[in-house]
């Protein structure tokens, strides 16, 4: 059995999300902790929230390949942003990292006061499924 999105009838649409995500048993997860806009070396790649969107997500997209499951697998998100940052660059940065993935995963935004650096404006952290792949 496949994963399913779940987007009910008697429920708003959204494409940028899905309302809820079916599990089969036997898929294995892989959890991703909160991902920041920080490069290789740990520096923050800029004080702007669109690229260290870009950059969490380049993040997130490397500890999905470390555990053998890729962006198409996410089936949770959970965002957190700091203050009033502006969403809309966040969510163009969102919005072309997923692209034409197929059904997105559930996302939940959260404005928080700040985060582990006062310079980061926001934070990833996912679960993906991967479903009859065989060993990682």
């Amino acid at each position: 059995m496949p994963i399913k999105h779940l987007n009910p009838a008697e429920i708003h649409a959204n494409p940028a999300y899905s309302q809820g995500v079916a599990v089969p048993a036997g898929a294995r997860y892989v959890h991703v902790g909160g991902q920041n806009g920080v490069d290789a070396d740990g520096r923050i790649v800029s004080p702007e929230i669109a690229a260290q969107t870009r950059q969490a997500l380049v993040n997130l997209s490397a500890v999905l390949a470390a555990g053998g499951a890729t962006p198409a697998d996410l089936i949770s998100l959970s965002v957190y942003i700091v203050g009033d940052a502006d969403l809309k660059p966040a969510f163009g940065a969102w919005s072309a990292f997923w692209a034409d993935r197929g059904p997105p995963p559930t996302v939940k935004l959260l404005r928080v006061a700040g985060l582990g650096n006062p310079d980061f404006l926001i934070e990833i952290e996912a679960l993906a499924a991967v479903v009859d792949r065989g060993p990682m």
